[in-house]
């Protein structure tokens, strides 16, 4: 546990969370600032600042197997979701604790970037 990280205060219940899920190795929470109606974060219990720290992959393994149940608890595994892994300053990750997003509830559309490729090809 890293001691001043967010994310690591709310698995040892030091700060209050909507908890989702949790076991051995992860534990799952709603965002407090959700991107779409449901918008849950995956983290693995013990600290990696993100995905390119060391994660064992039984740990990477486990937390993609846990999507999916974290999608049927949130109601939105039979419409869809999409999970995402921020990684490194240009991803615009806010806390330095490996997590998976689980976004869904909403039909969404394709990602859009500052500065897209796609969007630049448009003009």
């Amino acid at each position: 546990m890293a001691d001043d990280c967010l994310f690591c205060k709310l698995i040892s219940g030091e700060i209050p969370t909507n908890k989702v899920y949790e076991d051995d190795i992860c534990f799952a929470f709603d965002d407090i600032e959700p991107e779409a109606p449901v918008h849950t974060l995956l983290v693995p219990k013990k600290h990696y600042d993100d995905m390119c720290d060391g994660v064992p992959e039984e740990v990477f393994g486990h937390m993609m197997s846990v999507v999916p149940k974290v999608a049927e608890i949130k109601g939105v595994r039979e419409s869809g979701f999409r999970t995402v892994v921020n990684t490194g300053p240009d991803s615009a990750t806010t806390v330095k604790h490996f997590h998976i997003h689980i976004l869904g509830g909403v039909k969404m559309g394709r990602f859009t970037f500052e500065n897209s490729q796609r969007a630049q090809g448009k003009e």
